[in-house]
């Protein structure tokens, strides 16, 4: 299979594997994103299997040892499985991720040790800087965390609006719609679920990079907003349903 390879947003770069076979019959996209800077980082490893072909995706538009950071979302086999084959392949390359990823999983199964981010820490990148944002059980691991850019106000918001299909690589089109009616989209419903998400809503990010379909251009402030407002009646709706 062939990567495809998009900018979505000025030196962001959406490196897209569609698998007609998951989530049928509209198929499912794994994205994973390459931002340049004087320190490129690459967002979500890929599954161990397809490093060969997310990897030559990458060397079309910087060259492998180049690369100097590695993150994702939590840890899932689509988010980090070729973290030690991009370890091995880029010389230069240290993962990056919070206090619980590192800890409990990362300096264990890597290569190499993990750089520890607190929560709100920034990165600099070198003409970017990156905000590491604690986002536990959203969308359900409890290592999980986003990352902010903040020069293009870009979330990267992992398995958030994940939708099916093999549409554009963005889009200012309704993504909340498409990510609600998404089946096994994954989330945990728990109390934080809400003011998680609403913590991000407050960032007014202008980009998604949505790992599972489409990234969103536009006003992506309301969109999450309105995310934390379906996840809202979800959680009133689960507690009614309590037994009394």
């Amino acid at each position: 299979m062939d990567a495809k390879v998009d900018e979505i947003s000025d030196g962001i770069y959406r490196i897209s594997m569609f698998m007609p076979h998951v989530m049928p019959p509209a198929g499912f996209t794994f994205n994973q994103f390459l931002m340049l800077a004087d320190e490129p980082l690459l967002f979500h490893c890929g599954h161990r299997k397809l490093f060969p072909d997310v990897s030559a995706a990458v060397t079309k538009v910087l060259p492998l040892e180049r690369l100097r950071w590695i993150s994702f979302g939590h840890l899932e086999a689509d988010e980090c499985g070729a973290m030690n084959e991009w370890l091995a392949a880029c010389p230069r390359s240290q993962i990056v991720h919070g206090v619980v990823g590192a800890r409990v999983s990362i300096d264990d199964m890597a290569d190499r040790p993990a750089r520890v981010l607190l929560d709100n820490n920034v990165l600099d990148l070198g003409g970017r800087r990156v905000r590491f944002i604690e986002t536990p059980h959203v969308p359900h691991g409890w290592d999980a965390g986003v990352i902010y850019e903040e020069e293009t106000s870009t979330l990267f918001c992992g398995d958030l609006f994940a939708h099916g299909g093999n549409g554009p690589a963005v889009t200012s089109s309704d993504i909340l719609a498409p990510a609600i009616a998404a089946p096994g989209a994954g989330m945990s419903l728990t109390p934080s679920t809400v003011s998680t998400i609403g913590r991000l809503s407050k960032l007014a990010p202008r980009t998604l990079a949505v790992m599972h379909g489409s990234s969103f251009t536009g006003d992506a402030g309301t969109a999450l907003g309105g995310l934390a407002n379906h996840y809202l009646s979800r959680l009133r709706a689960a507690l009614e349903d309590l037994p009394k």
